[in-house]
């Protein structure tokens, strides 16, 4: 029996539970205004679905933007599902919230990240190499991605590493991480 409150693990089970409730709500009334999120995830965690040519294309971390074209957004307590277009190809993904390292939604300028840590870095523990994802912080306003245009804005749209053509779009997120 530990003799220390995890602080560390109860903050993060705090945090994805924003996520949750903002994807529950999403799921059941459609993004409001101009929210969109970005969310990145580990493409090899427990519990990810992903079609064999993502996971090949995207061997480690996978960033999909809901925003115009998706379908099927479905929240469990474990997790979200979501129907995306890759390459004109339609995927359904599910992702286990403990999967997600990244959430992002440019319109507010609101976002985490998480990184994984030992649990032995905050504690000791039976099994020392069993990781954990914990948040790091909010990301800043400075360090916001800039927002992808959309048909009807006629700026010019920034060069997207690693992006498949078609309609769900994917970028890597360390491109919005200060450096």
């Amino acid at each position: 029996m530990a003799d220390h409150i995890r602080y560390d693990l109860l903050t993060q089970q705090a945090l994805r539970g924003v996520v949750r409730n903002v994807l529950t709500d999403a799921a059941k009334k459609g993004l409001p205004g101009d929210h969109h999120f970005y969310i990145s995830f580990d493409t090899h965690a427990d519990g990810v679905t992903l079609s064999d040519r993502l996971r090949a294309q995207y061997p480690e971390e996978m960033t999909v933007i809901l925003q115009h074209q998706f379908w099927d957004l479905a929240v469990t307590d474990q997790g979200f599902g979501v129907g995306m277009s890759f390459g004109g190809v339609p995927e359904k993904l599910f992702v286990p919230f403990a999967a997600i390292r990244g959430f992002f939604d440019p319109s507010v300028q609101f976002g985490l990240q998480f990184e994984e840590i030992a649990e032995g870095d905050a504690k000791p523990a039976a099994n020392p190499s069993k990781k954990t994802r914990l948040p790091v912080s909010a990301v800043p306003a400075a360090a916001a991605p800039t927002v992808v245009p959309t048909a009807a804005d006629p700026t010019p749209e920034p060069p997207k590493p690693d992006k498949p053509t078609g309609g769900g779009e994917v970028v890597r997120l360390d491109r919005f991480r200060k450096k």
